[in-house]
């Protein structure tokens, strides 16, 4: 705490909390894919790779660990005032990690009638594709042609039959 200014602070945006991490699984490991210096600010994108084998309260709050690898794209910036850390603002993907969880599906009712009130064929019900990717984020930083642009642009609302 030497290094800070008298009151630092550190937001997640993606879980909306705030608070130092003292504690990641033991495997976590911090990729650095790109570093921006500014004259109070640093910029660090990077991507950090563990298994959920424990806790993460900040990360993944409420989320008993089931051992999955999980790979998170990140961006951190950090705020310095003089020779003193202010604070970070650490923003991630977070359907990107509950999609690697098996926790967010790929599809998702949908609700609303389609464009000019159009309805679902009787005994159909409407889903919509959920625009958001897993591990494939991660792979899209390092390296931006490892997986396909748009990949997620192919879907949108469908019929499916009802259950």
């Amino acid at each position: 705490m030497n290094t800070m200014v008298q009151e630092p602070y550190v937001n997640h945006i993606a879980t909306v909390s705030r608070g130092w991490v003292f504690r990641n699984p033991a495997d976590t490991k911090n990729e650095l894919v790109s570093r921006t210096i500014g004259i109070d600010r640093v910029v660090d994108e990077f991507i950090m790779t563990f298994a959920h084998s424990s806790e993460s309260d900040w990360l993944i709050p409420g989320i008993s660990p089931p051992g999955r690898k999980l790979e998170i794209p990140f961006m951190a910036v950090f705020n310095i005032r003089g020779d003193r850390l202010c604070h970070e603002h650490i923003v991630w993907d977070q359907a990107s990690v509950l999609r690697q969880l098996g926790l967010l599906p790929e599809y998702l009712p949908y609700p609303h009638p389609r464009p000019a009130g159009k309805r679902p064929t009787p005994g159909k019900r409407l889903q919509v594709r959920v625009p958001a990717a897993g591990t494939e984020t991660a792979a899209k930083m390092r390296n931006k042609n490892a997986v396909p642009s748009k990949l997620l642009f192919n879907g949108g609302v469908r019929e499916v039959w009802s259950v």
